[in-house]
């Protein structure tokens, strides 16, 4: 009976660890935000993806060929923005506490289809990953949260000269490591919610008053 109610939760299980997966995957992309220029040619690059942890610049010479340089951030960088900062360590949190959730569930479920619960057992062994996974999911959606604004805002960066690029873009838009970021958010409050709705069998729970 146990095992029947663990198994509808298996879901959860799945999407939470496909929450961690793009967590993870998104935040080593520097598709977070695209900028473009409309002038390449005059010095300046044709498009710029700014990530979390990287911006790399693509530049447009003459013969059509498109040059790309990555530049990678150390915590000793300056120019940095602070909603960059923000979620650079926000991200880190929620890629481990996903990963901690997916090794709970694992070792809950091993219990409840081979060992099984004790009779006097009434708590939700899924309450740990559950809490887990929802306040990862808040953590990875402030980090998309300050994405969005500062794209609506049309903020810029100051780049050291090296990178090549303006501070500001042209024109600028979301890029598909936001979009997998905003997905895992919702797969990790899925997986989360999922979990604390895990109840005991009432044969569980009469034993226990017994």
């Amino acid at each position: 009976m146990i095992s029947r109610r663990a198994s509808r939760h298996l879901g959860g299980f799945a999407a939470a660890i496909l929450a961690w997966i793009l967590c993870s995957v998104s935040m080593s992309l520097p598709q977070w935000r695209v900028w473009f220029f409309q002038d390449p040619m005059d010095n300046k690059p044709s498009m710029t993806l700014v990530g979390m942890w990287r911006t790399c610049v693509y530049h447009e010479e003459k013969n059509s060929n498109i040059l790309r340089a990555c530049f990678q951030y150390t915590y000793q960088d300056t120019f940095i923005p602070l909603d960059i900062r923000v979620a650079q360590h926000l991200l880190l949190i929620s890629s481990f506490l996903g990963m901690i959730s997916t090794v709970s569930v694992v070792v809950v479920l091993w219990k409840l289809y081979s060992a099984g619960i004790p009779k006097k057992a009434t708590y939700n062994p899924f309450f740990f990953p559950g809490i887990l996974n929802i306040i990862a999911s808040s953590f990875v959606f402030i980090s998309v949260l300050y994405n969005y604004l500062s794209i609506i805002r049309k903020d810029g960066i100051v780049f050291p000269p090296s990178f090549h690029t303006p501070s500001f873009p042209d024109t600028q838009k979301v890029g598909t490591a936001l979009e997998m970021a905003t997905l895992s958010s919702i797969l990790f409050l899925v997986g989360g919610t999922i979990s604390l709705s895990f109840t005991l069998p009432p044969h569980s729970r009469m034993c226990s008053a017994i």
